[in-house]
């Protein structure tokens, strides 16, 4: 039912107001890969992907020139490493060679990420998980493609108090050892809580155990449009407001719909979903920030911008559930600091502090991402921050993540430049009071009451 009148319609939203698909992720399973034997298994995994993914970014290539669709990144996800190195792995410095053979495997086929390095731990860990989590320093140290994700709770199960305590104390040493590049590691690595199996936004993407050998997943994001499109509803009720944000969301998201099927058919690989994520770039009117300020606020952080956000976040859900029968992964609106120039301008006037994003992340689609922090902050204080993340995403059934970055030698005002999609960052005040005793607690959290509902 989707064809070329439908992306022609949209041209205009291309062109001038930064609709693009975000990336084509190739979810690829390794579970067939493991063995006992790490050379085996290195050789195994660097086969797989090389074979199944060769054809990823000259079809990317070839959709983009044959609609006109900008296809910004070709990624791709693997199963958990953790579960794929448990045979194999005895060391942390085991993980790290299997981090270099995806790395490899990543530039070889050319995509720009492999997501995928991680672990779920949200209920405990395994020998092996911990050797990987203590591994991704190092790993990511020495790689360029890779990202790193931990899944530290879900609504299910509570929140693993050990994991959160080491990935604080993770952060902070990956910060360190990445820290002639202002830390860019820890932009590499994410904390989540109920992370889902199909996501295909970095850094946080894996390949679930779930999901089928192999897999098609498009993330889709067009910011600008939206911000355009409610400038021709200024003045108007929210009922007007609402309906101007979810005929845009469903245009968007059959435009992904079009970029999935087609890549799926050409690539003889399954669909899985679409992911509609208002997620922004550096780039000038491609900011979720400028969306809430055309909603009326004076400056993202003002009073409302809760309320803003958890309007918009829904609306883009409801347009996007139209326009696709698979909508899945994350799917709404992302509030990452360094990547939003409305953001950045919002801290630097005052407008917008850790606490206050915090209180956003309980109604958008992620969390605390791309927050940069002084270099000198505590690793209990981290682990304090992810806790509080977790929780918010335990209690209210949705998930929740940390992407943030210690730089060393930064202070609160500096600025930090990442480069790329990943932009530049004023470093942010965090709380200076001691959550250390609270941290070195140990254990789970429980689940909450209304998880119990078999």
């Amino acid at each position: 039912m989707i064809n070329i009148f439908e992306v022609s319609e949209t041209n205009k939203m291309i062109e001038q107001e930064n609709l693009d698909v975000r990336t084509i992720t190739l979810g690829i399973s390794l579970l067939d890969c493991c063995d006992s034997d790490l050379d085996r298994l290195n050789e195994k995994i660097y086969e797989k992907i090389t074979r199944v993914a060769k054809n990823l970014v000259s079809t990317g290539k070839e959709i983009e020139r044959d609609f006109g669709i900008p296809i910004v990144n070709k990624r791709i996800s693997v199963t958990p490493v953790s579960i794929i190195g448990a045979s194999a792995c005895k060391t942390p410095k085991d993980y790290v060679s299997i981090a270099k053979t995806l790395d490899r495997a990543g530039k070889a086929v050319g995509v720009n990420f492999i997501g995928g390095y991680s672990a779920i731990v949200s209920k405990g860990m395994t020998s092996s998980d911990e050797l990987l989590i203590r591994s991704i320093p190092e790993a990511l140290a020495e790689t360029d493609v890779i990202c790193s994700s931990v899944n530290v709770g879900s609504t299910k199960t509570g929140i693993n108090m050990d994991a959160v305590k080491l990935m604080g104390e993770v952060i902070k040493e990956t910060a360190e050892i990445t820290k002639d590049n202002d830390s860019l590691g820890c932009a590499k690595l994410v904390v989540l809580c109920n992370a889902p199996d199909d996501n295909p936004f970095m850094a946080g993407a894996f390949h679930g155990v779930s999901e089928p050998d192999a897999v098609i997943n498009v993330g889709v994001s067009g910011p600008g449009v939206v911000k355009y499109a409610l400038t021709k509803v200024r003045g108007k009720d929210f009922g007007e407001l609402c309906e101007t944000i979810k005929k845009t969301a469903f245009k968007i998201t059959r435009v992904g719909q079009l970029v999935a099927l087609e890549a799926s058919k050409r690539m003889g690989i399954p669909f899985g979903i679409i992911d509609l994520s208002l997620a922004p770039t550096p780039a000038v009117g491609d900011s979720v920030a400028e969306i809430l300020e055309e909603i009326g606020l004076e400056r993202a952080g003002a009073p409302g911008t809760t309320a803003a956000l958890a309007l918009l976040n829904d609306q883009v859900k409801k347009g996007g559930v139209m326009a696709s029968s698979y909508v899945g992964g994350l799917s709404g609106a992302f509030i990452p600091v360094s990547e939003d120039q409305g953001m950045i301008d919002a801290v630097c006037d005052g407008a917008l502090n850790i606490e206050k994003l915090e209180a956003m992340t309980c109604v958008c689609s992620v969390g605390l991402d791309m927050i940069a922090i002084p270099g000198d902050t505590k690793a209990s204080t981290i682990s304090g921050i992810i806790a509080d993340e977790a929780a918010i995403g335990m209690v209210n059934q949705k998930t929740t993540a940390v992407r943030i970055i210690p730089v060393y030698g930064k202070e609160v005002g500096d600025n930090v430049e990442f480069g790329g999609l990943l932009g530049h960052a004023p470093v942010m005040a965090v709380n200076k009071f001691d959550c250390e005793a609270f941290v070195n607690r140990g254990g789970r959290i429980p689940a909450p009451i209304h998880s119990f509902k078999n």
